[in-house]
């Protein structure tokens, strides 16, 4: 089993709702949330924290976890991806090797633009109002 961790990376948007971060990959052209594989005796939170910093330049304040997603990796191998709910405290994007855009966009547009459905899943279940999301 792969493990893996990120973060579903939310603000309020000027219009009272939610906007998410997502991410571009340009070695598998996708939009996806941050997230990556743990590093050896590394915790889940702690993997999660540094994956969204290293993809995205932002360091984030952590939320509440959210469900465990399980597949197969483009290599047929299972995965195990633990997310929790982040919200920015600083820093700016660099385009990397890794991640090369990132949009911030409200819930229903996020979704739609993910590639995998069970991102956009995770995306459409949060609360469209801030004041419910909490941290």
């Amino acid at each position: 089993m792969i493990e893996a961790a990120g973060g579903l990376v939310w603000r309020p948007s000027a219009e009272g709702g939610v906007e998410v971060l997502v991410v571009h990959r340009p070695r598998y052209d996708d939009w996806s949330l941050p997230k990556g594989k743990l590093g050896p005796g590394e915790a889940p939170q702690a993997a999660a924290v540094r994956e969204v910093a290293e993809e995205t330049g932002l360091s984030c304040a952590v939320g509440r976890p959210l469900p465990e997603i399980r597949y197969l990796d483009h290599r047929g191998r299972p995965k195990r991806v633990r997310y929790w709910t982040m919200t920015p405290l600083g820093g700016d994007f660099t385009p990397n090797a890794e991640v090369d855009e990132v949009r911030w966009l409200e819930r229903a547009a996020a979704a739609d633009l993910l590639t995998y459905e069970h991102d956009a899943a995770l995306v459409r279940a949060l609360p469209a109002d801030p004041a419910r999301l909490g941290s």
